[in-house]
């Protein structure tokens, strides 16, 4: 049975055969037994996510989209091997089951892996929840992401996960790419935003694991307590930069005024709220992480605005193509327009 307000019956341009999956399913993981219910969850952009119930229990399956995708993207045998590397660490993750990379199954690479039950909240003003509460939510999330920050990937088994070296221009180029091959309408802020980054990257170099979209819509905090149990969404994760993880898990503090949005934190009493203001949140990821500063943030912030405009700009287009996952991805042509401006607006500071 589809969960009220999280999932929804599996959308026209996603089906697949579900039988030939309750097969393999049966065939390949431990302990499972049909009949099998799928339905589709509202929230994942880029690789499709469903959930699956069965006399077994619930699990959750991510697989690749159908039809034509953009290169380099949708490596969802990527997100399984980090979140399976991660399970021994202090990092919270969900159980990992099985990777098929087989495309006779059900027409796509898939993985499956644990239903964790919690609250996964989207808004960063955390509606109905008390200040207290706010402020516990916000000290986990910034504790995970240090913890994640000081994994030893090397030790955990992925030290070829990606260059340990050279992360911010490899990203520049990359996303550059990306945002070139799902280009429509121009965006001038964007190109000169590009040319600026591709002049000013920091000589700094740091080597984590980085998450690629660590924000609260990807957390999944405990049913009750205020405090996260699980982090998902690990598509664009890759050896890189800690900063580029804790610019983009700020970009609410970033907003102007009138371009503010349910995501931005423009025009809020935080103190009312509990929410802590930007300087004592970077406060607490340095100590958490045993860091005595943040260096280059605001550059970092800049490209943070820069990922996410061409990550819209990506989404918009597999919406035009009809291969996007959420219904609104059509709305994220408008979005790379806003995030591209503000980027170089943060740039021009500099």
């Amino acid at each position: 049975m589809p969960i009220e307000g999280l999932t929804t019956p599996v959308r026209d341009n996603h089906r697949f055969d579900e039988r030939s999956l309750e097969r393999y399913l049966f065939e390949h993981m431990k302990g499972f037994r049909g009949p099998l219910a799928v339905s589709q969850f509202l929230t994942g952009q880029s690789n499709p996510t469903f959930l699956l119930e069965s006399p077994a229990g619930r699990f959750v399956m991510r697989k690749k989209p159908s039809g034509e995708i953009l290169q380099s993207a949708h490596q969802v045998e990527r997100e399984y091997r980090i979140i399976t590397a991660l399970a021994p660490t202090d990092v919270p993750v969900p159980r990992t089951y099985l990777l098929c990379e087989d495309t006779s199954v059900i027409g796509t690479a898939f993985f499956v892996m644990d239903f964790v039950e919690g609250r996964i909240m989207i808004e960063p003003l955390l509606p109905n929840f008390t200040r207290d509460e706010r402020a516990a939510v916000y000290d986990s999330m910034v504790h995970t992401m240090a913890r994640l920050h000081k994994v030893d990937f090397r030790a955990v088994g992925l030290g070829n996960y990606g260059r340990p070296e050279g992360y911010i221009a490899r990203q520049v180029a990359r996303w550059t790419k990306q945002y070139r091959a799902s280009e429509m309408d121009p965006i001038p802020d964007m190109d000169r935003l590009i040319a600026w980054m591709e002049a000013r990257i920091p000589k700094d170099d740091e080597t984590t694991i980085a998450h690629g979209d660590f924000r609260l819509g990807n957390l999944i905090l405990h049913p009750k307590e205020p405090r996260v149990i699980a982090v998902l969404d690990w598509e664009l994760s890759t050896l890189g930069h800690p900063l580029a993880d804790l610019a983009w898990n700020c970009l609410g503090y970033h907003y102007p005024p009138d371009q503010a949005d349910g995501f931005s934190f423009a025009g809020q009493d935080l103190k009312a709220l509990g929410i802590p203001q930007e300087d004592e949140y970077l406060a607490a990821y340095c100590r958490y992480a045993g860091r005595a500063k943040v260096k280059d943030f605001l550059f970092f912030v800049a490209f943070a605005f820069f990922r996410s405009a061409a990550i819209a700009q990506g989404i918009a287009m597999r919406a035009k193509i009809g291969t996007a996952s959420a219904p609104d991805a059509a709305q994220h042509g408008e979005r790379a327009a806003r995030g591209a401006q503000i980027g170089w607006a943060i740039a021009q500071k500099l």
